[in-house]
């Protein structure tokens, strides 16, 4: 016969033993009821409750099969015959088994032939698995691995055999006695004890994964992060990293999650013959927090004890340290800024003395419509300030004619406008203009000291015509030339130029102002800009575009350099190209071409995206500018690649190489294999270059992680079986 029933009472708990032995507490009969499904349900004549056929238990969430259910009151024993499946209720762990026993108090049972699966990753495998106290689970001669096993791989890649293994599912920790480390079936480690935090655990205090690096300047190395977890919203990771040359290196970082926002505070101390200095490190922390009334604070802050530091020990490639800290308000019509900057530049040829080393400047924006005049208006006031630890008020031995002392101050007032009319057939008229005030305080400067005013008005008219066809085929055409006239005049005293010295002519500055980059520059004299642009978009996805333009000029007043592309009368002419296709290739080159049409400056980037393989690539090419401090031609080509030769094996590799030079700068290969069990990262490196601080290193790097024991890595694809 077929039955569904509620059971309460000992009938209730025996149907659900097997549910409860995960740890869910045992409720009162009057809050949770048990459904029992089975094909044939009886009770014998000595009151013994048998289940058979299909046999489903369903319990607060859980769900259990068998092909029997027996449950003696006489003895309060459950026994259930297999094959047994148990899956609690958030499906993290599943239980398979043969038979099994469990008492009627669910605190202990025994299962013959089972396997525990762990949050479908780990797998634990024994003859007999035994349930303690309604907590633990233990193992006897247990085998754990995550790795797939079949005919075709009898062996799995890696696994922990051990003599028990004990399973806490409070703690979500599994502990091994006397275990050990095989690999494709050969014994590679032997611990006594290991103790390991099972899949569903994401924080938990233990040894991380190690990591082992060799380069030319240490040798072979290891580091072997140990995690700290301080409580739900905090933890500490200690990082020892040893090498074969006499250097010895600890790192810390503390992580901390608030209310409001987050910080993070890192650094590393080593000490090492590298250098002169005992003791060299480097120091970082950052965060964002939410002040309340729309206002957010964030904070980058580092600084390193030497400039060859980061690049000797992989912490970084940048040349330049950027610190800063930031409280701003961000709303629909306005902005308020206060920032605090710090540079530590790790360049060779730089003096930290002689750079501005500490920069602030506070930045209101608002933007409004003026009831008199129409259009749309933006007032923006701001105060900045940079001084150098230098105090010589002489440009020094570095030809960069710049007192070494230089100290400034200054108060910025803008105001912008602009209104659009439309003409007839489709001709868009805007009228333009900008009111600049500028007051800066020189300080420690033989040439430019002391107090100086200027001021600067532009005003304008620009003409835009777009201009659109469809065509037959879906596709979309969009011509617009624009022309822009402005009118511009500069009063007051000449400041010194800092801020603006490298100036990029592009697509997004050819209608602009102004296209100094900074503040202590402003464009002067007369000008027309003039551009025309086309684009094409289909309905496949192809979309392509082509941008020319062209600064025309009253006078030359000599703002701007020959890398630029906007020295003389009459710019360069810039020119851009971009194609956009839905199969996965991408290309923009940006170049500045003089009459000749021989090239200025120079950028070409291709992409390539086909799923299997995905490839960028940048060439790039600018004449000599002592102005942006380039002496010599620049030619560069990178080159970024990954190759997913199967879908657990991935191949990468970057390079660079410096054509002016003729010699490579950095070149990168790396190796990844992740599988359902195991990933490992291989990375070969060589920089080539080399400068008084940092010499040419091979860098060899290797990690290998183990899924299914918290290394926060996902598993990859399955090994197949055949």
């Amino acid at each position: 016969m077929t039955g569904r029933r509620g059971i309460c009472g000992r009938m209730l708990l025996a149907a659900a033993a097997l549910v409860m032995w995960l740890g869910a507490p045992a409720p009162a009969c009057a809050q949770e009821r048990a459904a029992l499904v089975s094909d044939r349900l009886e009770i014998t004549s000595d009151r013994r409750l048998v289940a058979s056929g299909h046999v489903e238990v369903f319990y607060a969430g859980y769900r259990m099969t068998a092909s029997r259910l027996d449950y003696d009151p006489q003895t309060e024993v459950l026994t259930i015959k297999g094959p047994v499946v148990l899956v609690d209720a958030d499906g993290a762990r599943i239980v398979l088994a043969d038979a099994a026993e469990l008492s009627a108090d669910l605190r202990d049972g025994l299962l013959e032939g089972a396997r525990l699966l762990l949050d479908e990753q780990l797998q634990l495998a024994a003859t007999r698995m035994r349930r303690i106290g309604g907590r633990y689970t233990m193992l006897e001669d247990a085998v754990a691995s995550s790795c797939r096993v079949c005919a075709a791989h009898p062996e799995p890649l890696w696994e922990i055999r051990a003599r028990r293994v004990l399973h806490d599912t409070q703690t979500r920790q599994i502990r091994f006695d006397g275990a050990s480390l095989r690999v494709a079936g050969l014994p590679l480690l032997y611990l006594p004890h290991l103790r390991m935090p099972d899949p569903t655990l994401e924080r938990a205090t233990g040894f991380l994964a190690p990591r082992f690096r060799t380069t030319s300047d240490l040798g072979f190395g290891v580091s072997i992060p140990y995690f700290v977890t301080l409580g739900p919203s905090r933890d500490l990771t200690v990082t020892p990293y040893l090498t074969m040359r006499d250097s010895t290196t600890l790192g810390l970082r503390y992580r901390q999650a608030l209310a409001r926002g987050a910080f993070e505070i890192s650094g590393w101390i080593t000490r090492d013959r590298l250098t002169a200095d005992d003791w060299r490190g480097h120091v970082r922390s950052f965060g964002s927090f939410d002040l309340g009334h729309g206002y957010a604070l964030r904070f980058d802050v580092q600084t390193v004890s030497d400039r060859a530091y980061l690049l000797e020990y992989g912490l970084s490639s940048s040349d330049l340290l950027d610190s800063r800290i930031t409280v701003e308000r961000v709303r629909r019509d306005g902005l308020l800024s206060a920032r605090l900057i710090s540079f530590q530049s790790l360049r060779d040829e730089d003096d930290n003395h002689t750079l501005p080393s500490i920069i602030g400047d506070v930045t209101f924006s608002r933007r409004f419509a003026p009831r008199l005049i129409g259009g749309q208006a933006r007032l923006t006031l701001q105060t900045h300030g940079h001084m150098r630890t230098s105090h010589d008020p002489l440009d020094g031995p570095d030809p960069d004619a710049i007192a070494d002392g230089r100290d400034v101050t200054r108060l910025s007032a803008v105001m912008d406008w602009r209104r659009s009319f439309l003409l007839g057939r489709g001709v868009e008229l805007t009228l333009i203009g900008e009111a600049r005030a500028d007051t800066s305080r020189i300080a420690e400067d033989a040439t430019f000291g002391g107090t100086r005013h200027r001021g600067n008005i532009v005003s304008g008219v620009e003409l835009r015509w777009p201009l659109v066809r469809v065509t037959a085929s879906g596709a979309t055409d969009t011509l617009e030339p624009v022309v822009q006239m402005l009118w511009a005049r500069r009063t007051g005293d000449l400041l010194p130029d800092e801020d603006s010295t490298l100036v990029e002519f592009d697509e997004g500055n050819l209608f602009a102002f102004d296209r100094f980059p900074g503040a202590d520059m402003v464009e002067a004299g007369r000008r027309i800009n003039a551009g025309l642009s086309w684009t094409r978009t289909t309905p496949a996805g192809w979309s392509a575009g082509i941008t020319l333009g062209r600064v025309f000029r009253w006078a030359d007043f000599g703002q701007f350099g020959p890398a630029s592309g906007l020295a003389g009368r009459r710019s360069d002419w810039l020119a851009v190209v971009t194609l956009d296709t839905p199969v996965g290739y991408a290309a923009i080159g940006r170049f500045l071409l003089d009459d000749d049409l021989d090239l200025s400056k120079g950028e070409l980037r291709l992409a390539v995206d086909s799923g299997r393989l995905a490839l960028s690539g940048s060439a790039f090419y600018a004449v000599a500018d002592p102005a942006e401090n380039r002496p010599l031609p620049t030619r560069e080509l990178r080159v970024d690649a990954s190759w997913q030769i199967n879908p657990a094996l991935v191949a990468s590799a970057r390079g660079s190489y410096d054509f002016e030079a003729r010699r490579g700068t950095v070149a990168a290969l790396g190796i990844e294999f992740r599988n359902e069990c195991i990933a490992v990262d291989l990375s070969l490196s060589r920089r080539f270059t080399s400068s008084t601080s940092v010499s040419p290193t091979t860098d060899f790097g290797l990690a290998v992680d183990l899924i299914g024991f918290g290394s926060g890595k996902s598993a990859g694809p399955a090994r197949r079986c055949y």
